[in-house]
This record gives C-alpha cells, sequence and structure tokens, in this order.
C-alpha cells in the first residue's frame, strides 16, 4: 500500500466530494467511487449526446492525448514486485492455459474505445476492455481515461464504452457509465503506479428511431442579453429534453452603441449609416466623423462608443476625395499629405440558442458480458511473462510517420520487463516492447494466456504511456501498471456492484 509518496503542489482528495454513498469499504486501496450518470434519464441524456446528429460526436472525436508520451530515455528498470501469491480471476469462458504464439491472432470481442468530453470540452476517446465480473457490467481502462487529471475535476463527462466500435457503428451497443473506481493513490495523489480504473456501466442500448424538431418558439425567437443568460436557458433545455443538438450563436445589436469595455459587447469594423444608428442622422454622423479624423487623427470618441483609425495613402488612392460609396472610408488632405479614415463601433452583443431538440429511442441489448464476454484477471504475475496488448493506435511517431490509424484493432505481443517512470511519478511499473503511439492506445488491454480460439485471457495490465526509449524517434515501448493485490482489491470491490438498465 503507497502512502509515501513526495508530491509538492498535488492537490489531495480531488475526489472526495463527489463520493457516492456507499457501505463501507472492504479495503482501504480502494477510494470512494464517483457517479458518472447516476439517473437513468441522466444515462440517456448521454446516449443521445453520442447518437445524435448522425453520431457525428462519435465520428469526430479524436485520440486523447494527456500524459502519453514520456520523454526519450525516461523508461528505465523498475522495482516492481508480486505483494502475494500469483493469481488469476476467471474469465467468462476460463480454460487452460495458451501459450501458442500463431500469427493468426483472432480479436477479443471485449476490447473497444471509451469516449468521454476531455479538459477541453471536445469528444475524445481511448481504448478499454470488458472484463468479467457477477453483474457482466465492468470495463477496465486507464485512471486518467476516466479522471480529469488535466483540470483537477472529478471524472471525464459522458462517457461510454462501444466494444467493437468502428467509423461510427456500434455493434454490441453503446454502454454508459454508470460508477467509476480507482485506487486511494491514483485518486489522491494522481501515483502512475495505480493509473487504472474499472468502471461499471449500464445495460447496452440501440438506436430505434431518432426524432428532431426545432428549439421551442420561445427560446428559438428569443435574444438574450448576456451570454449567461443563453448558457441558463441552454441547460434548462438539456434537462428537459433527451438531447439539444445546437449551438449558442452571438449577434450584433447594430441598434444600441455601448462604451468600450463594457460587458457583452464587441468592437468592430463599422460603416457611417452603423455609426450613426438612426437613418435620419446619417449627415450629422458624416460630419462629426470627419471632423473626428481631420482634428484628431487615429482616436476614440469622447462616449468611447466609437473612434477612427487614419493611414496616409497615395494621391491615386485619395482621388477626389470625401466618402466612399459604401461609406466605410473618408479621404481628407491635410498638410499636403493624402489621408484614409476608417470606423469602429463598439455594439451590444445579443445571444440566440440555435439548434434542435432530439428525441432518440433506444432499445435495451442487455448486459456487457452477455454481449461480448469479460477477460479474467491476473495478478501478482511474474516480470518476463508474454502477454498481448489489445487497442487503437493512433497519432505520429517522434519522426512524424504515421504507422496507425486509431480506426481499427491492431495488437502486438511481448514479454514484461520491469519499468520506471519518474515523469509519471511511477517506480513500479512493467513495460513491453510495442511500436503503439500514444494517441488512442492509452487503455489498451495486456491479456495474459490470451486464447485466439475463445478470445478470452485475463488482463494483466492497461497501457498508460508509451516511450521512444532509445532516442531513434520512434515509439517503441508501452508502459502499465504493475497489476498486484492491490489492483484486486479496487477490482473486487467494483465487482460487487450491479448497474441496471437505462430503458
Amino acid at each position: 500500500m503507497k502512502r509515501t509518496l513526495t508530491l509538492g503542489g498535488i492537490a489531495v482528495g480531488m475526489l472526495a466530494a463527489a463520493a457516492v454513498a456507499t457501505p463501507a469499504q472492504a479495503d482501504s486501496d480502494v477510494a470512494p467511487p464517483v457517479n458518472l450518470a447516476n439517473t437513468n434519464f441522466a444515462a440517456k441524456q448521454v446516449a443521445a449526446f453520442w447518437y445524435g446528429q448522425s453520431k457525428a460526436n462519435l465520428v469526430n472525436a479524436t485520440p486523447y492525448n494527456v500524459e502519453t508520451t514520456l520523454p526519450t530515455k525516461h523508461v528505465s528498470t523498475g522495482g516492481a514486485s508480486a505483494d502475494s501469491k500469483a493469481g488469476v480471476v476467471g474469465s467468462s469462458g476460463d480454460k487452460k492455459a495458451s501459450t501458442g504464439t500463431s500469427k493468426n491472432v483472432n480479436l477479443p470481442k471485449t476490447t473497444g474505445k471509451v469516449f468521454f468530453i476531455g479538459a477541453d470540452k471536445k469528444p475524445h476517446w481511448c481504448s478499454a476492455t470488458a472484463v468479467q465480473s457477477q453483474y457482466k457490467n465492468l470495463v477496465a481502462t486507464a485512471g486518467h481515461c476516466v479522471y480529469d487529471t488535466v483540470s483537477n475535476k472529478a471524472t471525464l463527462d459522458k462517457w461510454v464504452f462501444i466494444p467493437g466500435y468502428y467509423q461510427g457503428k456500434t455493434p454490441w451497443g453503446i454502454y454508459v457509465g454508470k460508477t467509476a473506481y480507482t485506487h486511494y493513490d491514483f485518486d489522491n495523489y494522481e501515483d502512475g503506479d495505480r493509473d487504472y480504473a474499472f468502471v461499471t456501466v449500464y445495460n447496452g442500448v440501440q438506436v430505434t428511431d431518432v426524432k428532431t424538431d426545432k428549439v421551442k418558439n420561445w427560446i428559438d425567437n428569443r435574444n438574450f442579453e448576456t451570454k449567461a443568460e443563453a448558457e441558463k436557458a441552454r441547460k434548462e433545455l438539456e434537462l428537459k429534453s433527451t438531447g439539444f443538438a445546437g449551438k449558442i450563436v452571438s449577434r450584433i445589436d447594430w441598434a444600441h452603441k455601448v462604451p468600450l469595455r463594457t460587458p457583452d459587447s464587441k468592437k468592430v469594423e463599422a460603416s457611417v449609416a452603423q455609426i450613426a444608428v438612426d437613418p435620419n442622422t446619417i449627415d450629422s454622423a458624416k460630419k462629426t466623423l470627419a471632423e473626428q479624423a481631420e482634428k484628431y487623427g487615429t482616436s476614440t470618441y469622447s462616449d468611447k462608443t466609437w473612434g477612427v483609425v487614419v493611414n496616409r495613402v497615395s494621391k491615386r488612392e485619395f482621388g477626389a476625395g470625401g466618402w466612399s460609396s459604401d461609406g466605410k472610408a473618408y479621404y481628407f488632405a491635410k498638410d499636403n499629405a493624402w489621408y484614409k479614415a476608417t470606423f469602429w463601433g463598439n455594439f451590444d452583443v445579443d445571444y440566440k440558442l440555435k439548434g434542435k431538440l432530439v428525441d432518440i429511442a433506444l432499445k435495451d441489448v442487455g448486459t456487457l458480458g452477455a454481449n461480448v464476454g469479460g477477460q479474467g484477471l491476473a495478478y501478482n504475475q511474474k516480470i518476463g511473462t508474454n502477454v498481448f496488448v489489445f487497442g487503437y493506435p493512433s497519432g505520429s511517431h517522434p519522426d512524424g510517420s504515421y504507422a496507425f490509424t486509431g480506426k481499427t484493432l491492431k495488437w502486438s505481443y511481448g514479454k514484461t520487463f520491469k519499468a520506471a517512470a519518474p515523469a509519471m511519478k511511477a517506480e513500479e511499473l512493467v513495460g513491453i516492447k510495442s511500436s503503439f503511439t500514444g494517441q488512442g492506445s492509452i487503455g489498451s488491454s495486456w491479456l495474459y494466456r490470451y486464447s485466439s480460439t475463445k478470445r478470452l485471457g485475463y488482463l494483466n495490465g492497461v497501457t498508460i504511456a508509451v516511450s521512444d526509449t532509445d532516442g531513434n524517434k520512434r515509439i517503441d515501448t508501452s508502459v502499465s501498471p504493475y497489476f498486484d493485490g492491490e489492483t484486486l482489491a479496487v477490482y473486487k470491490y467494483a465487482a460487487k456492484f450491479a448497474s441496471g438498465k437505462i430503458v
């Protein structure tokens, strides 16, 4: 049990405030679990977010690239070791040990992608796998593919798991995350040696119908004076409907000039007619703007609602002088030189909601384990063990070359070795030689004694980072926490809880 990290400046207990009310924990290695979607309606809204707009958020999601590539030579020999006897928790199709190295590897049905909203408020994905549990509802991935280690907030938003995902296809359904479980040291100290998470998911759902409707008239035809008012209205709309596919748009209120630095205002290029506001005062405005330009040059008018920018021009551009036909420029001569004046105004900005209500009809397709099975769990295994790694690598090598697209499931194979990565506060990792690039492969499953026939084995690690260890600008190593008795404790605790259905 690791409790003596020296981590100056790291926030402790970032998830304590969001803890779920649960029975007393059986093991102090387990952090307080955290809700991802704690009601059926909330879960349905999450599913609608990914299914809406022809699955645009799924298709446009990008690989999560937070804490993925370690600096060259920052992976060294570590001190990973067993804390008790080696053991396994059976998979959904437990079997005899398999040691074959056949080149024809059947890919596991259990592996897929987890999708979520990152700290940058954009959709991203990591790799993940289904693991065996009593209620057939458990997913394993890297801890930082569940917990927001960038902004030190609780969990990543709108978290779902899609086994077998491919370009918008969800062959076995979409599984909305319910509750996330991690190790105490990762929760409190962001300890890389414990960078893994187990997430319970609701029963899977598939779409049977999608209906869209324009936003209610009282929203669609209403201007909001401030962005805060528009955001409040959007939240109310999202809470009352399954989904809202749209955005807040701003518009210049040309009828209202306001002083610079007024909240919800914008400084823009403007014509004399726009600055005048009232069409009946254009002639008067032309006189005032011309006098301001000729007398003060580049300047701001006394009420700070408009101003002028003056630049010297050629006699040819000056032409006959005076106002341009569109009212956007005024030409004048002064001290034997020719000048062009353009103008800006500072106008009030209003906001509107533009989009559609999305009403998605879903059907229940059963538990995750019933549809794709579940990998077992191996812990305290001997270093030097052969493992398969399955994931969705993407992104480039340091030399700029691309070997993987992230669109299809890939595998690598090799022996584990001891590793450490001080950059991740990790001293007890295991590594494997692999060309998987970091983006997308984070959360990849490390499967011990994998049977290509049954497509099942024992989860013995999850990729948390990759590295170019020899400095040739090609990724050559993946690293994972060493799965020991403390990993087993987190798994066992998470595996005790049911999730239920969304619909």
